[in-house]
């Protein structure tokens, strides 16, 4: 894209044949035409499109701080994350950093050691409240962070990896506030201090909110020509909310403030909705004029919610640690719906295999897991780290064979399926189907005998899959001799706690 752009600009600023400057000026502008962002799919909007294809997301990625890191070397992640099946990473953009240890994670990409935190502004000679760290001028741009971006984009464009980039988060805790570019402590700009690190992102800090205004303009401008962008607004806006309004949305537990946070659902406040939609504007009226349009997520609950309002600039739903019923709760917003992030239920790999297995298989079109074994020095995931998730080569490779499922069949044509399984004893099921033409079935559980489905009366082909090797366990033919009255039956191959089941009309 920028070469072609370079090449368009000597050629308009030089006296060359009118007929070379013809070829060259209709070469980019075809160019700009047929090479789009990754958009929502013009026949089923709840998944994506991208290179003339169809698309769903699959990842287990590094914790979010490859590019404002500067000892982590993204060649080789992103080069690992291609060759184990994955197309998709998020990215912060700097303005929010942790300090390392934070959250019980002992290797951080996401917390840079002293010195090799690279963020959007430029540092001054003044020391932070960080000991090693010097002050940014939150009015000065620093080059270098752009060019790491850029280079970092270009780099997954060429693996046709997809990059959420996330502009803004919530802070957490005062130790990340201590390294927080947004702290007056830590910057030069001398604006109004605000009453703590939890009115951050709130519309009320106008000085601040013109910086974060300028911050996501010029990455905008800076990364239009990529194909391969998705912006986010905020990530866990509902985590700093010190009015705690609108936080406990569904008990689980009859007293959630005495138990952990996974207890219990939260949502943003309103004034923290009403901030994003603000930003949401933002990007899209500095697109306006732009050759490329990009979608927008933004990021509203964990576990699940039915959404009551979806801004008209936001093109994704995002949620972290999500539960299958999210998607069908919000299945109407005719969206993509991301599981954006997991990663924090533990170590064993075959949690986050089963959440995805579950989450795509009831319609969701991003599946995300936080990687821990990704970090500086072990950029190709073999990594070793006390966190609290998983991630490993297995894990990835096990994603991949769910990658490879959807793309077996047309999933652009499918939806969410409660009735095509009759009964399954012990199992719980979550199904994908286009009626009569096409199923797509996950049974989780201790080792079932059978299942009964409840099918249009056609001949089938139809396999079992095991989403831990990817490989076929049982592979048979459905005629219409087979249905009894209603309902069809068939055996199960002996399975581990996952299997899935392929089921294609015959022509």
């Amino acid at each position: 894209n920028k070469a072609l752009e370079l090449v368009y600009l000597w050629l308009n600023n030089k006296r060359m044949k009118t007929i070379y400057k013809f070829i060259v000026i209709n070469l980019f502008m075809a160019h700009m035409v047929f090479a789009q962002p990754v958009t929502q799919h013009p026949e089923n909007p709840r998944y994506f499109y991208y290179k003339e294809k169809p698309l769903v997301l699959i990842t287990s990625a590094e914790h979010y701080g490859a590019v404002i890191n500067t000892q982590f070397d993204y060649v080789k992640y992103l080069n690992t994350l291609k060759d184990d099946g994955m197309n998709y990473t998020r990215v912060f953009c700097g303005a929010y950093v942790e300090k390392p240890g934070v959250f019980n994670i002992e290797k951080n990409t996401l917390a840079p050691e002293t010195g090799h935190y690279l963020a959007p502004w430029k540092r001054t000679e003044e020391e932070s409240l960080l000991e090693g760290e010097n002050k940014f001028d939150l009015t000065t741009w620093n080059p270098a962070y752009f060019k790491r971006l850029q280079n970092f984009l270009t780099t997954a464009e060429k693996l046709d990896i997809i990059v959420e980039i996330t502009f803004f988060s919530s802070i957490y805790t005062q130790e990340n506030w201590q390294r927080n570019p947004f702290n007056p402590g830590n910057n030069v700009n001398n604006f109004p201090a605000i009453k703590s690190w939890e009115y951050c992102n709130l519309p009320d800090n106008k000085i601040i909110n013109e910086i974060q205004q300028r911050l996501v303009k010029k990455i905008i401008e800076e990364v239009n020509g990529f194909d391969n962008v998705i912006f986010e607004i905020q990530n866990e806006p509902w985590t700093d909310n010190p009015d705690e309004d609108i936080r406990l949305l569904k008990t689980l537990d009859p007293e959630p403030d005495k138990n952990r946070w996974f207890k219990y659902a939260q949502t943003a406040s309103e004034d923290a909705m009403k901030w994003q939609g603000e930003l949401a504007g933002v990007i899209t009226e500095t697109e306006r004029d732009l050759p490329k349009k990009h979608l927008i997520a933004q990021n509203y609950v964990n576990f699940k919610h039915s959404i009551p309002y979806v801004d008209s600039n936001i093109s994704i739903i995002n949620l972290h640690y999500a539960w299958p019923e999210a998607v069908w709760m919000n299945y109407g917003w005719e969206r993509p719906i991301s599981f954006d992030e997991s990663g924090f239920d533990g170590g064993n790999d075959t949690t986050y295999l089963r959440q995805a297995w579950q989450f795509m298989l009831a319609g969701g079109a991003v599946f995300n897991n936080l990687d821990y074994s990704f970090f500086v020095g072990k950029e190709n995931g073999t990594g070793t780290n006390n966190a609290p998730g998983g991630g490993s080569p297995n894990l990835r490779r096990q994603l991949s064979y769910l990658s490879s499922f959807m793309n077996s069949f047309d999933y652009i044509k499918t939806k969410p399926d409660f009735n095509s399984v009759y009964h399954a004893p012990g199992l719980v099921w979550h199904a994908l189907s286009d009626i009569g033409n096409q199923y797509a079935i996950l049974f989780t559980g201790n080792s079932g005998s059978d299942v009964s489905l409840n099918l249009l009366a056609k001949e089938y082909s139809y396999s079992f899959i095991s989403p831990f090797t990817g490989k076929e366990l049982y592979k048979g033919e459905i005629s219409k001799d087979d249905f009894n009255g209603i309902y069809v039956q068939l055996q199960f191959p002996e399975f581990d706690s996952m299997i899935a089941l392929k089921i294609v009309a015959k022509p």
